[in-house]
């Protein structure tokens, strides 16, 4: 499980739900920058593309002044997280970006957009929502830094077959993997291991990297992503 936090745990709690063992090894730490944020006073929506803008508006100590604004979330994770923050009024818009810049663009708001955004953004709503004649106010609040290592024992594990898939949500977190692990595992070990990934775009470093299994989920969610691993698990010989 290569998720970062809270992420990966939630997860692996899942996986462990269907009778599936998940070791956890984070490739991405998020963490919250000190930059200036706008009153919550004349905002009509909250944008949220990922949980960790949540977590970071609750480090600044901010979170509660942001609660009666309505919040469209990219997806229904990230929605169950803004209701789980106390948030009343949640939309999830379908699991994509592409999704919520169209809800957003149709949604009627009367008002700005705040949208707490990664350091490296998902997408540039502000850019996207003008033709439309609505405003997006960006705030870049987290960055998610590529862990420095892997732990040796899972890298051994990696390499004997021990782990048999990897489960990957992002292209960063891919990419980040086969920085750390490309050279130290060999020809059979890539074409062992079941790399499995939310979209095309997330496999395309690691088949860049000489990984052949690989699995792509139905679509962009977790739920799809949990099916794909207990379709590997099922496979002789996973």
């Amino acid at each position: 499980m290569t998720r970062p936090e809270p992420d990966a745990t939630a997860t692996a709690g899942r996986l462990a739900g269907l009778g599936i063992e998940a070791v956890i090894a984070p490739l991405l730490i998020r963490e919250t920058l000190s930059v200036g944020l706008p009153d919550p006073a004349g905002f009509a929506a909250l944008a949220l593309t990922s949980a960790n803008a949540l977590l970071s508006l609750a480090e600044r100590g901010v979170l509660d002044s942001f609660r009666a604004v309505p919040v469209f979330a990219v997806g229904e994770r990230t929605a169950t997280a803004a209701r789980d923050a106390g948030f009343i009024t949640v939309t999830s818009t379908g699991g994509t970006v592409t999704a919520l810049i169209d809800q957003l663009a149709h949604a009627g708001l009367t008002g700005p957009i705040f949208y707490p955004a990664a350091e490296e953004q998902s997408a540039d709503l502000a850019r996207s929502l003008a033709p439309f004649g609505v405003m997006a106010v960006t705030a870049r609040i987290y960055r998610m830094c590529a862990a420095n290592a892997l732990p040796a024992d899972i890298v051994a594990e990696l390499a004997d077959g021990s782990i048999g898939a990897a489960l990957f949500y992002s292209r960063r977190t891919a990419a980040a993997f086969c920085g750390l692990v490309a050279d130290r595992l060999d020809r059979p070990a890539k074409t062992r291991l079941g790399v499995l990934c939310l979209s095309e775009q997330v496999a395309e470093p690691l088949v860049a990297t000489h990984f052949v299994r690989v699995g792509l989920a139905d679509h962009p969610s977790e739920a799809a992503m949990l099916a794909l691993a207990l379709a590997f698990a099922r496979e002789p010989g996973a």
